[in-house]
């Protein structure tokens, strides 16, 4: 029954505002709290009148008997004085009853004057007129009977009634108007994110909403500009992402073309062939920038994700991993030789990010050596280490060489894009490790990376 009031309440109300819908709620609320009270009002003051009225006429009718009330003293008495005092006497005796004024005489009176109740209360109307009968024992086999007209208290509730129904329909009305009022107020920075949002959809700027109060929709409007700088930083990081991929893709690419319009030229003009020491040269141009545009892109499609993308964790040895990758660089410089010691140590990654983000570190340090250099690798620990014996690293240069596409001055001149030590920080953050790099004063680069882990390989899946 519940679910079907639901569902046809439910289309009405989705299409009246908030601020409406909420100013209904508080009006019915109201209306339901108001129509108690007046109930109970009403029902309390009724009883309270009946309970008054019945304890005096009783206390009247135990007086009147005390003092000796009987037929003779009732026939005594003219109609008319009975009917100023607004009070109709009988005696009902032995089952009949004597009345100046016939009153209206039923069952509980004689069962009270065959001595069955001790008194009687009951409403009955007479002549049209709605009357409290009251009968107590008066004797032997006899019962007073007093009945007294109940107008003036039905009066009463009646006037009782317009004042409860008055009050009721200004409470319910000043109810709806107040709750529109603070539905209306309140919903007020709901209605300016709503507005900040459409604006964002429509203009595409990200400008903040201005905080008023310390309320929850002060951390609402709050919580929004948070996201929105995090949204207009990270717009600025996919320009500056195209700007500097543009940039760094030119070079390769320009060259490219004029090597491959070279060859091209020469195939279609044998008066301009090439010797073919200049077309191996050309060639082997060719594929080491194909190569070099090949790893670019492979890094730039890694870094441009807001997301890396997910891989199976698993336990691995990065010891196994610093190996791994000396085997694959020293093919790359044989001119340089690697000097390793590694200690095993267990984390809980991705093997190929991790071997990536070391390799990446050992070609850095391979490319600055000098000519039968040599690069230290040592792991201790979680901590890994490597020290090359080139130039260094300019104290300028040091806060900035793990940002994307940053190349020093001197590293212009040489291979590379600059993406190389921003996939190592990234690979290290995503592990929950750190990377950082300085330039002792005996020379070279030393670059530490820290990847929590443990030493005994049982415990590498609790990480």
């Amino acid at each position: 029954m519940i679910d079907r009031i639901h569902g046809l309440i439910a289309p009405l109300t989705a299409r009246l505002s908030l601020a409406l819908r909420v100013a209904i709620l508080t009006t019915l609320a109201v209306a339901a709290t108001l129509a108690a009270v007046s109930a109970m009002v009403f029902i309390t003051v009724r009883a309270e009148l009946e309970g008054s009225l019945d304890h005096s006429m009783l206390h009247r009718a135990k007086t009147a008997v005390e003092a000796g009330v009987t037929e003779a003293t009732l026939n005594g008495y003219p109609p008319s004085a009975l009917n100023l005092a607004d009070v109709k006497v009988a005696v009902v005796r032995s089952g009949m009853f004597v009345d100046p004024t016939v009153p209206y005489i039923r069952d509980q009176e004689v069962s009270v004057s065959l001595g069955d109740l001790d008194h009687s209360l009951r409403t009955a109307k007479i002549d049209g007129t709605p009357y409290r009968i009251v009968a107590v024992q008066s004797g032997r086999g006899t019962a007073l009977v007093l009945a007294q007209s109940m107008e003036s208290s039905y009066r009463i509730l009646d006037q009782l009634k317009l004042i409860l129904w008055f009050t009721s329909i200004a409470g319910i009305a000043v109810a709806g108007l107040s709750g529109w009022v603070v539905a209306t107020n309140g919903l007020r920075p709901v209605r300016r994110l709503t507005d900040a949002t459409e604006r964002v959809a429509r203009t595409q700027q990200l400008d903040p909403i201005k905080v008023m109060g310390r309320d929850e929709l002060a951390r609402l409007t709050t919580s929004f500009n948070s996201m929105l700088v995090a949204l207009d930083a990270s717009q600025q990081r996919q320009r500056q992402l195209v700007a500097d991929a543009g940039h760094e893709l030119r070079t390769p690419l320009t060259s490219l073309r004029t090597n491959i319009e070279l060859l091209t030229e020469a195939s279609r003009n044998p008066e301009r062939s090439l010797p073919e020491a200049h077309r191996a040269e050309i060639m082997s141009d060719v594929q080491a920038q194909l190569q070099e545009l090949s790893t670019l892109v492979g890094d730039l499609v890694e870094l441009a994700r807001d997301e890396p993308m997910r891989r199976d964790p698993e336990p691995v040895d990065l010891a196994d991993v610093v190996r791994h990758a000396v085997e694959r660089v020293r093919l790359r410089a044989p001119g340089v030789a690697f000097d390793m010691d590694v200690k095993p140590w267990m984390v809980f990654g991705e093997p190929l990010l991790l071997e990536r983000a070391v390799t990446n570190l050992l070609d850095n340090s391979a490319k600055w050596s000098p000519p039968g250099g040599t690069v230290q690798i040592r792991l201790r620990d979680g901590v890994l280490t490597v020290a090359d014996e080139g130039p260094g690293i300019a104290d300028a240069d040091l806060p900035h060489i793990f940002d994307r596409f940053y190349r020093s001055s001197e590293a212009r001149t040489l291979p590379g894009s600059g993406l190389g030590l921003s996939i190592v920080r990234r690979a290290t953050d995503r592990h929950g490790g750190s990377v950082e790099a300085r330039s002792p004063k005996s020379g070279g680069t030393l670059f530490t990376m820290r990847i929590p882990g443990v030493e005994d390989s049982s415990d590498a899946r609790i990480l």
